[in-house]
């Protein structure tokens, strides 16, 4: 259990204290400049090959230091979010200790291997509509990956991603795995590949009374091709719970999937589904004056929802964040 007297470790003072000593001193004194520079413009191979290798020595040794034998890091996606869940408060501060004088503690050395590992899981995916290719830092777990994916292009700051991970802030929440799943598998997503649900051309009428029993009876006579909301989709008894006002509903990726959405007392909430039935749900706090608004544009979906009298957006995929 951690000491209540003892200062909080933020993504700041996890920094300061276990990989601060261990920079380069001209890197460290303009970090934001290290963090920008090229450090492999001549896209030396042995460089990069040097990231493979800690990937790979990280995914051999982390199962012991996680005391979890059974931890199959196979550089898939799943294997990130089976990393995630072992980073525990308890494992983190049984590696905060140094190892010796002036030897990085346990921390130090599973972070910054650990950024090589995620890295490498971007780097080596296979998917069709997406490239993925480290941009190299000095020191080298400040190195990016840069994706390239529907969304654009981005450069994932994977060190930050740990960092925030391993705070009092955010530890034994799942962040790193969540932060991959956003930033990493949602953008890169192949929503090409589900079948089509119905005709984009369908329109659906709004449900101005909503109950669970009267959405199933709308569904069923305006969408008889969903069989079924999924085992997944919130139960009668919550549903009720959230209260909608009402339901509108939209087909988004050429009738790949259906987005449900209305608002409550308390917010928004956006449900959506595919052939299957439920696939995920966001929710947004909102006020009830003005109503919430839906807009589609291309692979491109905007909520636009109200907060102390002032629009707030959220932008995302069609397939959801």
């Amino acid at each position: 259990m951690a000491d209540p007297t003892s200062p909080r470790l933020t993504a700041e003072a996890l920094f300061e204290q276990h990989f601060a000593p261990f920079y380069p001193k001209d890197a460290l004194q303009n970090l934001a400049a290290a963090r920008k520079t090229d450090a492999n413009p001549a896209k030396n191979p042995s460089l990069l090959a040097q990231l493979d290798e800690g990937a790979e020595v990280f995914a051999r040794l982390a199962p012991e230091a996680l005391l979890a034998s059974d931890l199959n890091l196979d550089f898939s996606d799943a294997s990130v979010h089976r990393l995630s869940s072992k980073l525990t408060r308890e494992r983190r501060d049984a590696w905060l200790a140094p190892a010796g004088e002036g030897a990085p503690s346990m921390l130090t050395t599973f972070v910054t291997h650990g950024v090589l590992y995620v890295g490498a899981c971007v780097v080596r995916r296979s998917r069709p509509n997406a490239t993925a290719e480290w941009q190299v830092r000095r020191p080298l777990w400040e190195s990016l990956v840069r994706l390239t994916s529907p969304a654009g292009t981005g450069d994932l700051a994977i060190f930050q991603w740990w960092l925030k991970a391993l705070s009092d802030d955010e530890l034994d929440q799942g962040r790193l795995g969540a932060r991959y799943r956003t930033h990493v598998e949602v953008p890169t997503f192949d929503a090409g590949s589900l079948p089509v649900l119905a005709s984009p051309d369908r329109r659906l009428p709004r449900l101005a009374k909503v109950r669970y029993d009267l959405l199933y009876k709308h569904l069923r006579a305006h969408l008889p091709e969903l069989r079924s909301v999924g085992d997944d989709f919130p139960s009668p008894e919550r549903f009720e719970e959230m209260g909608f006002k009402w339901l509108d509903f939209v087909l988004l990726g050429g009738g790949r999937m259906l987005l449900m959405h209305g608002p409550t007392d308390r917010g928004v909430h956006l449900f959506w589904l595919d052939t299957g039935g439920f696939v995920k749900q966001a929710y947004y706090p909102a006020e009830a004056f003005p109503a919430h608004v839906v807009q589609v544009d291309g692979d491109k979906l905007r909520v636009v929802v109200s907060i102390q009298g002032k629009p707030e957006a959220h932008e995302m995929l069609w397939w959801g964040a």
